[in-house]
């Protein structure tokens, strides 16, 4: 029974496969119901917010299937170097004014040289001295480059490894899966948290899913971003079938069931899986954040509309 499974995420226990399994062919309305419960005994009601600014797009060396800013695809995705820092800080001030709690950095590519690395530091020490809490999402980080920007007030670090092992092959070749690991295990242990998820929609089967949630578990990140594939023309999942809103929905709430205590962020895709409402379906099923405006390349969901919702949860 759903209860039992309810009962066994509540006490901190891992969630069995065939007990993930038995979520995903239960009754929507009453996962999510239980999910919402695990969501509010371990995380609270109260919604986490994060901005994004693209500070370095396109020409990326990896052939992630799904990127529009990988430079083996033909995209229209906007190509151009690490951005000036008046920018960062005319976006970061905004973000802040519109009450946003995190705002990101995000630059394209593997990792960055040592030029670049010196623009994302000064762009961390930017940002943390407007009052937001800082976060970068730049690629693979040595330890010595961590520590230098924990050093300078980062507060964490954004690096997904967007699938499961068993299914990463089939979505990019330029780099291993260790890679993204090993990251992510380097900005534990200068002790950043760490925001790492992945995307769903992309090719995986379920038991992809659960294999991706239980190592999330096990490397102890603290926040989950969970994306949604929005195909884009001229990479390989062009014309790829979009996750319908249910399936949106269970994805968010199983993953509750495996990840009761960690902050689960609704990102990229959200408005081109939820026509509308999104904001309340994603909370309905056990999200506690969501990335709020734009994205990468394309526009997100309505800004306005999203605080006036997360304002409602607050109230």
């Amino acid at each position: 029974m759903i209860e039992n499974i309810y009962e066994k995420a509540l006490g901190g226990e891992l969630i069995s496969s065939a007990e993930f399994f038995e979520l995903i062919d239960g009754d929507l309305a009453v996962v999510t119901d239980y999910a919402q419960k695990l969501r509010d005994g371990f995380t609270g009601r109260t919604v986490k917010t994060c901005s994004i600014i693209n500070a370095r797009s396109g020409l990326c060396s990896e052939d992630c299937v799904f990127c529009a800013q990988s430079a083996h695809y033909g995209t229209k995705a906007p190509v151009f170097p690490f951005i000036d820092l008046a920018k960062i800080k005319e976006a970061a001030i905004r973000t802040k004014e519109l009450g946003v709690e995190r705002f990101s950095i995000v630059s394209s590519g593997l990792g960055p040289d040592d030029e670049e690395f010196r623009k994302i530091k000064a762009a961390v020490e930017l940002v943390k001295s407007i009052g937001l809490q800082t976060d970068i999402s730049v690629g693979c980080l040595t330890y010595e480059q961590l520590i230098e920007l924990k050093e300078a007030g980062l507060d964490s670090y954004h690096h997904n490894l967007e699938t499961s092992e068993s299914f990463f092959p089939n979505i990019c070749t330029t780099h291993e899966y260790a890679d993204d690991v090993n990251a992510v295990k380097e900005a534990l242990r200068a002790g950043i948290d760490v925001c790492c998820g992945g995307i769903f929609g992309i090719g995986e089967k379920w038991e992809h899913r659960y294999e991706l949630a239980v190592l999330l578990r096990e490397l102890g990140v603290q926040s989950v971003p969970i994306n949604f594939l929005n195909p884009v023309t001229g990479t390989p999942k062009e014309g790829t079938d979009i996750l319908t809103e249910e399936e949106a929905m269970r994805i968010i709430a199983v993953y509750r069931f495996v990840l009761p205590d960690r902050i689960l962020r609704v990102c990229g895709g959200r408005n081109a899986v939820f026509k509308s409402g999104g904001a309340e379906k994603v909370f309905s099923a056990g999200a506690s954040g969501m990335m709020v405006g734009d994205y990468l390349t394309v526009k997100g969901p309505d800004l306005e509309e999203d605080m006036e919702f997360i304002n409602r949860q607050h109230s």
